[in-house]
């Protein structure tokens, strides 16, 4: 018999109030079992989702990092509690997700009285996990949760192809929130840094960043990045200390308010919503109940004199051991074909070649641990 408990064990206790671990260590100690089958009941349901470091976008590819943020919802620990949340997991913040063990960061087990409670106490559970440092699953888990076949108990292997087209690629907050939650975020800094200025009760004017001027309004603008493609925004302090923010052309009222938490009540126009963002370089990570998205504030100044990689390059998605070439300098490849494998985290990942050409060097030996983004091997791209 199979004695190691299952990942899913959580899921067993939620349902019959027995805690498994301890009737494992009864069973060892000598002890018979705690109760006969027929004595179980069963109460509520539970759900069990697995929170990985991976990204379910660019076909699951395991992911590495450091948990700069890693907050969790209300829950308990290691510990089961009837019409709650638990959170089983072996990480706190600060902690570096490695490539060398299973990409499972944590196991999220929601209960409730009905299956449909369940469904709805899980989504927000999820919607309360804020991981940033790597890629995870946990938005594609929300949109597994909430996906009609997931809700309606159509389950089967087929669920995730069938659904593909409200599973992956999904931008639930979009460019206008995710920007005016930027500078919401962005306002409130500087308004904090402001109140640090304080000198005796007095706020020093010569120590605001509001822009205020004397006579007319006042603009800041900004060069983003959301989903790989270029936007703009001018954000306007109106001589009234009313705020506007026009985004690619169009121009809302921006509105904002601290709530408990850390959070943001922002408002855009007809939008709104509570936001929590957290800053890590240039890139703002924006957590709603509807979804999560990230969005990028370019700095000019920070990125001038740089020149755009190479044509040609070949690099390593995810870090991982580099396991074999299907090629050797000197010849000549087609789109699409094999040029070498890696592992990672179990799972072995094919690199092809983007564009015909003739491999012009291998940087790297069958065995050798690369990290993520390394250059694999050099490409002469022909045409």
């Amino acid at each position: 018999m199979n004695t190691r408990l299952q990942v899913e064990h959580p899921v067993t206790e939620a349902i019959t109030g027995q805690d498994l671990v301890e009737w494992q260590l009864r069973v060892a100690s000598g002890e018979p079992l705690p109760l006969q089958q027929d004595q179980l009941r069963i109460h509520g349901h539970a759900i069990e989702a697995r929170i990985c470091a991976e990204n379910p976008d660019n076909n699951f590819l395991p992911a590495t990092g450091t948990l700069h943020v890693y907050g969790l919802p209300a829950c308990t620990t290691f510990e089961r509690a009837d019409n709650a949340v638990r959170v089983d997991a072996g990480v706190r913040e600060g902690d570096t997700i490695s490539p060398y063990y299973d990409s499972m960061v944590a196991k999220l087990i929601v209960h409730g009285a009905t299956r449909e409670q369940a469904l709805a106490r899980l989504d927000t559970a999820l919607a309360q996990t804020h991981i940033v440092g790597l890629a995870t699953n946990v938005q594609f888990l929300r949109h597994v949760t909430t996906s009609p076949s997931f809700a309606q108990a159509q389950l089967d292997t087929a669920l995730i192809p069938r659904e593909s087209a409200v599973l992956f690629n999904q931008e639930k907050v979009g460019l206008h929130m995710a920007t005016a939650a930027m500078v919401a975020d962005m306002l409130v800094s500087e308004q904090a840094l402001a109140q640090q200025a304080n000198v005796h009760g007095w706020i020093d004017p010569w120590a605001q960043r509001d822009g205020w001027r004397s006579h007319g309004a006042s603009n800041r603008e900004f060069m983003l990045e959301f989903h790989g493609e270029p936007h703009t925004a001018l954000f306007t302090r109106l001589h009234d200390g009313s705020l506007q923010l026009t985004i690619d052309g169009n121009t809302a009222a921006l509105r904002y308010t601290p709530v408990a938490g850390g959070a943001l009540d922002v408002r855009y126009g007809d939008l709104r919503s509570t936001v929590h963002l957290y800053k890590k370089g240039e890139v703002a990570h924006v957590f709603t109940a509807l979804g999560a998205t990230q969005i990028v504030a370019i700095d000019a100044l920070a990125h001038a004199g740089e020149v755009h990689a190479e044509v040609g390059r070949l690099t390593a998605p995810m870090p991982g051991k580099v396991v074999s070439f299907a090629v050797k300098a000197g010849d000549a490849v087609k789109k699409g074909q094999a040029l070498a494998v890696m592992e990672a985290m179990k799972m072995e990942h094919t690199i092809a070649a983007p564009a015909d050409g003739t491999v012009a060097e291998l940087l790297f030996a069958p065995g050798d641990q690369v990290t993520e983004g390394a250059e694999l091997l050099k490409l002469e791209v022909t045409g």
